[in-house]
């Protein structure tokens, strides 16, 4: 009982089939802190889109986004700084785009491309 009181919940728990396939994050320690992700996933309901992304690492002033793509449909194995993150042969397989901003405003865009 005391095990289940100290566990956080996290990505493990959501039923959407989620799987990272790639990661990046820039080597600026004193300045904003840019997360990408790139998720396949089973069940793409905004719900779960949501809770997947509200779930991953967030720094004050930095930027995290979180690109979806449906599991069976090919999802890059690098993402890249910039304004695009996305590989142009990957894009029309993206499903949807979360992002929390440098101040903390959320949001989930489907087909971002």
């Amino acid at each position: 009982m005391l095990l289940e009181l100290l566990r956080q919940p996290g990505v493990q728990d959501l039923p959407g089939g989620f799987q990272e396939v790639a990661f990046y994050r820039n080597e600026n320690n004193t300045g904003p802190i840019i997360r990408l992700y790139a998720v396949s996933v089973r069940d793409a309901s905004p719900e779960q889109l949501q809770q997947y992304g509200n779930f991953m690492p967030h720094t004050k002033y930095g930027t995290t986004r979180v690109y979806f793509f449906k599991e069976g449909s090919p999802v890059p194995p690098a993402l890249y700084p910039g304004d695009v993150n996305v590989d142009a042969a990957y894009q029309p397989y993206c499903i949807a785009m979360y992002e929390k901003s440098s101040m903390g405003q959320v949001s989930l865009v489907f087909e971002p491309f």
